[in-house]
This record gives C-alpha cells, sequence and structure tokens, in this order.
C-alpha cells in the first residue's frame, strides 16, 4: 500500500513540474484526454483563473456543481493538487466564506499557493497532509468536496471517515469521481487502467454506497456522468452527515 501511495506522490509531483517548468512558452496544460481536465467546466466557469491552475488540471469532473456551494461556508478540496476548484470554491462562498486544499505533494501545494496570490484570493489556505489523516479538527467545515481523488487512495474507508469526521452536522459531502459497475472485479478494474491513472483504485458504484454508510453518512448517491473506461465513469458522488 505504501508503494501506491509514492506512486501516486511521484506521479502528481512530476505533473506540478511539468507545469511549472515550461520555460519561455508559459505553462503547458498536462496531456489528458476529453475525459479529465479544465474541459469538464462549464463555459467561463474559470475565466480568470492563473494559466498554471487550469494546466494542472486532472479531475473527472467539476465539484462546484456537485456540491451547490453556497456562501459564507467552509470548503475542504480533498487532494487540492494545483488549486483550481479550491480557487473557485472561494469564489462561490465569497468573502463570508473559506476554502480549504489539502494535498500530499510539495510541488502541487506550491503551485496551488503561487496561484492564489496570482489571482489575489485571500480566503484560501492550503496544507499539507493526506486525506486519510486530515489535518483539521472535528466539525470544522461544511463542506467536503474532491476531483478524482478518493479512487487514488489505499485505504478508502479512512478517507471516508474522515470526511464525516471534519464536516458539521448537516454537513455535505460531494465529489466527483470514477467509480465502476458493480459487476466489474477489482482485476477487471485493474485491467482497464493503472492505479495512478485513476482507473484500478475505483470502488464499485454498491461499494462507494456502502463506504459512506459505514462511515456515518445518510442519503448516499453515486450518479454516473460520462464514461471514462469500458463499464468504469466519472460519477456525482454525495452524501449528508446528519444534523
Amino acid at each position: 500500500m505504501s508503494e501506491l501511495r509514492e506512486q501516486v506522490r511521484d506521479r502528481y509531483a512530476a505533473l506540478a513540474r511539468e507545469v511549472t517548468d515550461a520555460g519561455c512558452c508559459g505553462p503547458q496544460p498536462v496531456e489528458v484526454d476529453e475525459r479529465f481536465g479544465a474541459g469538464l467546466y462549464a463555459d467561463g466557469e474559470t475565466e480568470g483563473l492563473p494559466a498554471e491552475a487550469l494546466a494542472a488540471s486532472l479531475g473527472c469532473g467539476n465539484p462546484m456543481v456537485v456540491a451547490d456551494l453556497r456562501p459564507g461556508e467552509r470548503v475542504l478540496d480533498l487532494g487540492s493538487g494545483g488549486g483550481i476548484d479550491v480557487l473557485l470554491s472561494a469564489r462561490r462562498v465569497g468573502s463570508t466564506g473559506f476554502a480549504y486544499g489539502v494535498d500530499m505533494t510539495e510541488e502541487m501545494l506550491a503551485l496551488a499557493r503561487r496561484s492564489a496570490e496570482q489571482a489575489g484570493v485571500t480566503n484560501v489556505e492550503f496544507r499539507r497532509g493526506e486525506i486519510e489523516a486530515l489535518p483539521f479538527p472535528d466539525a470544522s467545515v461544511d463542506v467536503v468536496i474532491s476531483n478524482c481523488v478518493v479512487n487514488l487512495s489505499t485505504d478508502k474507508a479512512a478517507v471516508l471517515a474522515e470526511a464525516f469526521r471534519v464536516l458539521t452536522p448537516g454537513g455535505r459531502f460531494g465529489v466527483s469521481d470514477v467509480v465502476a459497475e458493480d459487476s466489474l472485479t477489482p482485476a477487471e478494474r485493474a485491467a482497464r487502467g493503472s492505479h495512478v491513472g485513476c482507473i484500478a483504485g475505483a470502488l464499485s458504484i454498491s461499494e462507494y454506497t456502502a463506504g459512506l454508510l459505514a462511515a456515518g453518512f445518510t442519503d448516499p448517491e453515486v450518479v454516473l456522468t460520462h464514461p471514462v473506461a469500458d463499464g468504469m465513469h466519472g460519477a456525482v458522488v454525495r452524501a449528508v452527515k446528519p444534523a
């Protein structure tokens, strides 16, 4: 498990360097196809964000739509990467709200902090940490979001338990992720793509739902959005912490 974690860390550190080391040509988008990346956001939604944040976008959806963020809320992005969803969250929650990002990769954190500074966004904070052990106190945020990161964890039960812990009563879990159809075995998922490529480590629909319930959430929902491999899909995953 630790080997997989290091593979994930190494891949995303390298991707951050790829974006920031572009030299005279400016930040170049990480190569992804239409199933992933900044193209999944609505037209105009990312307008005004730094080019580096957009170039480093590697998600499989749009948590802004998933989570329905409201002014004044405190939002936490699990695996915040280059910071695009934290910056967009900060816009949504406004000056009375706050957006946090957690990432285990120093290179991504540096990129995200630089992007926040360039964008002049002050109601954000990026912390180093692992999503299985969040550096936040109990009941400290209103919404937990994530964009194609939970599938990368080697201990998803811990991720969901930590998300539940840091949410206030009545708080919302709303993420974009890759999920497998229930008919696919773990071996079949692994045959369709790598763990670091967001495929092999994906939960099935029923596994995700059961995991949310086991963590204490209510009203779990998994809605498929677009195919990413045979029998595997980008999805909207939602749940609520009881009030």
